[in-house]
């Protein structure tokens, strides 16, 4: 008993250990973000954007410029312009390209983010930058130097794209290029010995809407927007987002989404049940997606090891604290009724739920039988043939008490065959009380019936 004690108290300890490893684990892997995120338009840190949101104020005024935290897309007009940088989240197709369609103009730049999901939809796939760029900052290739792409028709040069006219060169940083068969290139990076890649590109859409794609939105970060050619672009930018286009006027609003935002709402107020359930749907998609790709945040983590330590230490509280029930050994167990002779035993047996239905009246059929031998002056083994016998010559019982006993003796045999058979026999408790009702009364009659005769 004591050996088990310890040995249950020291797996108790080890149990208490491992609950406290994995709540300190949990605590150590929860790190607050103290900072910022990257690309961030209010972070005035070398990664964030605030030069970039302080080029927009400046051409278009504070009051044109809005960033959002949540992108509501009824908010939008089809004047609008939408900045989007390094998404943690997949744009929402349906509602970007009716954006689009109506003649707003989207702008995302993005390298490693979520973007990709809208890039397809665009037949735009995201690759490698060029390995040995013709030029390159710190002879470094991560920071490969891009120049505006020059479209050639008909053996004529067209020019460059107007948002690029006054960049010379741009510094990129850890870029990666893109490819498509039929938008226009904006920017590109030069290489030696393999092709020039594409860094920027645009298209129209459905003849009034814009697209335009980087593949380095790190370009644009306040680090970056000390360079010239970065800052120009950055300006040039803003100014093809909110122009007016050949369709008409335009001078709406500039909008600048980045990192994680949420969005919400159906652009031009397409509000259903539908657009609801399937916002709904996406929401839950785009969650399931972010767990799988950056596992549980660090407050979801720390909640669930603050449950499970909890919960180990009310399992680890229950099993130190429990009082122990001394077990009797076999030896000085009490022996079971069933198990014991005499009339305890006997009762114990025909009781038992297992017990044929069939030996409880037998029971009864020995004790009649055996009663009345005893009390006609007849051996204790006589058949039941002279035991009748007896009761007629000496008119023991009046002639229905008679008629009932040997009805009684018919069924008992009935029962006594249904044993040796092995077979059910359907008898309830009350035809059984009532069976021995009326062995009592029959063996009280001849009792009285012999007392009577007696001088």
């Amino acid at each position: 008993m004591v050996l088990r004690d310890l040995r249950h108290l020291s797996a108790g300890r080890r149990a208490l250990a491992c609950c406290l490893r994995a709540l300190v684990v949990a605590c150590l892997l929860w790190t607050p973000n103290l900072s910022a995120e990257p690309f961030a338009a209010n972070d005035t840190s070398w990664e964030g954007t605030s030069e970039l949101l302080a080029v927009a104020r400046a051409a278009l005024g504070a009051q044109r410029v809005e960033l959002v935290g949540t992108l509501d897309w009824e908010a939008l007009t089809l004047a609008d312009g939408l900045l989007v940088l390094h998404p943690e989240s997949a744009l929402n197709y349906d509602e970007a390209s009716a954006f689009m369609r109506a003649g707003g103009r989207l702008a995302l730049l993005d390298d490693y983010g979520k973007g990709d999901a809208l890039l397809q939809h665009f037949q735009i796939r995201r690759v490698s930058a060029p390995l040995r760029p013709a030029r390159m900052l710190r002879d470094n290739p991560r920071y490969a130097v891009a120049v505006p792409s020059t479209s050639h028709s008909g053996g004529l040069d067209q020019g460059r794209h107007p948002m690029v006219a006054g960049v010379r060169e741009l510094v990129t940083n850890h870029p990666m290029a893109l490819t498509h068969p039929n938008l226009t290139p904006v920017l590109e990076i030069p290489a030696l010995g393999e092709p020039s890649a594409t860094l920027a590109l645009t298209g129209v859409i459905a003849t009034r809407g814009r697209l335009l794609v980087m593949s380095d939105p790190s370009a644009v970060i306040n680090l970056m927007l000390r360079y010239p050619g970065n800052r120009e672009f950055a300006g040039g930018l803003v100014e093809y987002l909110v122009e007016d286009d050949t369709w008409g006027a335009r001078g709406g609003k500039l909008y600048i989404a980045t990192g994680s935002f949420r969005q919400r709402g159906s652009f031009g107020g397409r509000d259903s049940l539908t657009e609801q359930l399937r916002e709904q749907l996406a929401g839950a998609s785009e969650l399931l997606d972010n767990l799988h790709d950056d596992g549980l945040p660090g407050t979801l983590a720390l909640f669930f090891a603050v449950i499970a330590a909890g919960a180990g230490l009310f399992w680890l509280g229950q099993k130190t604290l429990r009082t122990y029930r001394r077990l009797l050994p076999r030896y000085a167990s009490a022996l079971p009724m069933v198990a014991q002779g005499g009339v305890a035993g006997r009762a114990a047996v025909l009781a038992a739920p297992g017990t044929h239905r069939a030996l409880p009246l037998l029971e009864l059929q020995a004790a009649l039988l055996e009663g009345l031998s005893h009390q006609l002056g007849l051996s204790s083994r006589a058949p039941e043939s002279e035991v009748l016998q007896e009761i007629d010559r000496q008119s023991a019982l009046s002639r229905p008490s008679s008629g009932l006993l040997r009805s009684l003796l018919e069924e008992m045999k009935r029962a006594e065959l249904a044993v040796t058979a092995s077979q059910p026999l359907r008898l309830s408790n009350e035809r059984l009380e009532r069976i021995r009702a009326d062995v009592v009364r029959i063996l009280d009659e001849v009792e009285n019936s012999r007392q009577g005769r007696s001088p």
